[in-house]
């Protein structure tokens, strides 16, 4: 059984509580992260235990697909808003459990490091930038913002 202060007891907390309220859209997107950890949990070749890691793991990937997924239906104007209007909730409401991102002074400072620890001097080595900066700091920066601060700073 979970431990409590777990995001696997919070959610099946609020799993129960949305469905003693008939709170669908809540329900839906427990479950469907429910669902993710099954899978995981199921997949061959998985020997790992069900943690905080995977779970923030698993709902920042899903995050990001449905992130993309509101793009392509905000495009599509009226006849997807219906959709991106739960994709939006969804992402809000597990945006909690993922971890916040640096912004852009710090991302910038942390790239200056990397480089600073390679020696890279120009922008073809860009990708050893990114690759020293993303193995340390993987979930805490954005990858757009790690390239354009390489940029900026490889000239």
């Amino acid at each position: 059984m979970a431990a409590e202060n777990t995001i696997e007891a919070t959610l099946n907390d609020r799993l129960k509580s949305a469905m003693r309220d008939k709170n669908q859209p809540v329900l839906d997107v427990v479950r469907a992260i429910r669902g993710k950890v099954t899978e995981a949990r199921t997949a061959k070749g998985f020997n790992g235990v069900v943690d905080d890691a995977l779970y923030v793991t698993l709902i920042s990937a899903y995050v990001k697909q449905m992130t993309k997924a509101l793009e392509e239906f905000t495009a599509a104007g009226d006849r997807g808003k219906e959709l991106a209007d739960k994709l939006r909730f969804e992402i809000g409401y597990l945006e909690e459990f993922v971890p916040k991102r640096l912004g852009e002074a710090e991302t910038r400072a942390i790239v200056a490091s990397v480089i600073a620890a390679t020696g890279a001097t120009s922008k073809k080595e860009i990708g050893k930038v990114m690759g020293g900066v993303m193995k340390t700091h993987k979930d805490q920066v954005d990858p757009a913002l790690v390239r354009a601060a390489a940029e900026a700073l490889l000239d």
